[in-house]
């Protein structure tokens, strides 16, 4: 029987805090975990199988829907912190002690928090799309807010708009991987219900507020963070980046070309790479 990849790993269950998790994994099981936390309206068949499947040869992938998320159980909170402690029961309904997770879009929100909150289980942090507390155009951009308000007929252009710039060359990519995102076929999550927006954007919304110095909080996240996005990202402005990056710690920064939000989506072989070096150790700075 073969390995099972992003497009054949069985969809799981596991309970915690009365909390019925769905969740795949796959991949090279050696080593520390890398557990997945998509973007706003994701779920475990949101992301590109060239980025899950690519980072599966090195280490096992965990993809899951958090609580309220789809095929889960639960109510959606309202804080990132809230979806963090969620997130941490998942983890620990798996019986792992040690994971690195990756976090795109709000799921790096989220991902900041597990690292705060919980330093003894995460060993390196990769977030992509992010933004700190308080950053620029928290909560909503002017940009993002025509993006969210607009009434697409094919939702597709939605994350199109969103991901992608508006360049021939990263508009390929964006159609080039929603066709990757929607190959599976077989046992698909549930979509994605009416109760989940109006909390993301709940908690997107107490993001945008600050507590005491800004971006203070993140001097205690130690631990090793790789920092990614789009040059171009106007969802949450590239600015961000750096100011994460200045402000961690331990922290380095890749900012793809003629790239927006998605910007692992479009270029999934280089963030493979990257990413990889990274989570391997095997340089301490990124060329």
């Amino acid at each position: 029987m073969s390995n099972p990849t992003h497009q054949s790993a069985p969809t799981q269950f596991v309970e915690a805090n009365g909390v019925r998790f769905a969740y795949r994994r796959f991949g090279k099981k050696e080593g520390v975990p890398l557990v997945f936390i998509p973007h706003i309206l994701g779920n475990l068949d949101s992301w590109d199988p060239s980025v899950t499947d690519g980072l599966a040869q090195g280490q096992e992938v965990i993809l899951f829907d958090n609580a309220g998320i789809a095929s889960s159980s639960g109510e959606v909170p309202d804080t990132f912190a809230a979806m963090a402690r969620d997130a941490g029961a998942f983890i620990d309904a798996l019986h792992l002690t040690k994971v690195d997770i990756l976090g795109f879009s709000i799921g790096s929100m989220i991902a900041q928090n597990v690292a705060l909150e919980r330093p003894d289980l995460v060993r390196k942090l990769v977030i992509v799309g992010s933004a700190p507390r308080d950053g620029d155009g928290i909560p909503l951009t002017p940009e993002s807010q025509a993006i969210f308000t607009n009434k697409y007929g094919n939702l597709d252009d939605f994350w199109i708009d969103g991901f992608f710039t508006a360049s021939p060359e990263s508009q390929a990519a964006g159609r080039a991987f929603l066709k990757r995102r929607d190959a599976r076929v077989v046992d698909r999550d549930a979509p994605i219900n009416e109760n989940v927006q109006p909390a993301q954007f709940a908690a997107l919304q107490e993001w945008g507020n600050p507590i005491g110095e800004r971006f203070a909080y993140l001097k205690n996240i130690k631990i090793p963070v790789l920092v990614a996005g789009g040059k171009s990202d106007i969802i949450f402005y590239t600015i961000n980046s750096f100011y994460l990056e200045q402000n961690l710690p331990n922290a380095q920064l890749i900012v793809y070309p003629d790239a927006a939000h998605g910007s692992l989506f479009q270029y999934p072989g280089l963030f493979v790479e990257h990413t990889t070096i990274f989570l391997r150790g095997e340089a301490n700075v990124i060329q």
